[in-house]
């Protein structure tokens, strides 16, 4: 197996511990590497270098890379980490690059994995070692909402095999990796929430339930959502009943930014109903506030 330690915000015992596992570890700036050699010692620990990059993912739902970032060393400023980390006793081992996620559009897709190809192979001239390790990200999308189609993946694969064949040719001891994390487990989830209450308020139908924003966060849209659509929904005790009314499913929170579905057609549903949401495996418990009002948390449940 292959484990990498990413992300911003790594505290001095987490780098201390992953770099006595022999985990390959991705950092994120100039001062964490600094920190992390000195943590080191003059033990050969594995890293690689986080970049972020000079252009960002065209019609991704949310851009992880281009402009100023918290991920990532600048692509302009990476030479000088690179001449920086040579005078250390780190092991270099290669590039991690992510430039945003949650993309249907195979040609954006295709576009910035030619632009990843491109940059690493320009940064690749200045590695003080010889490139082992290349994650090139990912950004693979499912379709959530009305109007979405699912991702072009023969598109995509058959862009893939063109930049691979590039790096393979110029960094032959390269493994290459891309990041597919939504794209496998997005769609093979679904979230249950019962229905508590059903309620009017001047002219409009409440279903609140015992679910809610500090389950599923992504679902209210506030994970990262510019404008709030509802995921595909359910009521999954009555999955084969007629459409008939139109309703609002919220959670139990004290905020009103607890909103599982806005106004959704969908068959009369009474307390003791099931609501499902679908497109649920990915971003769902771990990425929510479950701490908030300090209710019980949801069950996880593999099948």
């Amino acid at each position: 197996g292959h484990l990498t330690f990413t992300g911003p915000g790594k505290d001095d015992a987490e780098l201390a511990a992953a770099a006595a596992a022999g985990v390959l570890i991705n950092v994120e700036s100039e001062g964490e590497m600094a920190r992390l050699a000195s943590l080191a010692g003059n033990r050969p620990v594995r890293v690689g270098l986080r970049i972020n990059p000079d252009f960002e993912l065209k019609a991704s739902g949310m851009h992880m890379g281009g402009g100023a970032r918290q991920f990532g060393i600048d692509a302009e400023r990476v030479p000088e980490a690179l001449d920086a980390l040579a005078r250390t006793d780190l092991a270099f081992e290669g590039f991690h690059v992510f430039a945003g996620s949650q993309c249907l559009d195979a040609g954006a897709l295709c576009e910035a994995m030619e632009k990843t190809t491109d940059l690493i192979l320009r940064l690749a001239e200045r590695a003080p070692a010889p490139v082992r390790r290349l994650n090139i990200g990912g950004g693979f999308g499912i379709p959530y909402f009305p109007g979405e189609t699912p991702l072009d993946l023969a598109a995509v694969g058959a862009g893939l095999a063109v930049q691979t064949a590039r790096l393979a040719a110029v960094l032959p001891d390269a493994k290459v990796s891309i990041e597919l994390g939504r794209y496998l487990v997005g769609e093979a989830g679904v979230y249950v929430t019962r229905v508590l209450d059903r309620k009017l308020s001047r002219g409009q139908i409440f279903l609140v339930t015992d679910g809610g924003l500090h389950q599923h966060l992504a679902a209210s849209g506030n994970l990262g959502q510019v404008i709030r659509r509802n995921y595909p929904l359910a009521v999954g005790t009555r999955i084969d009943s007629p459409t008939t009314e139109t309703v609002n499913i919220v959670g139990r929170l004290c905020t009103p930014i607890d909103l599982l579905g806005d106004r959704v057609a969908l068959p009369p549903a009474d307390v003791g109903d099931l609501i499902v949401i679908f497109q649920s495996g990915a971003y769902g418990l771990t990425a929510s506030p479950a701490g908030f009002l300090g209710h019980s948390p949801a069950k996880e449940i593999l099948l």
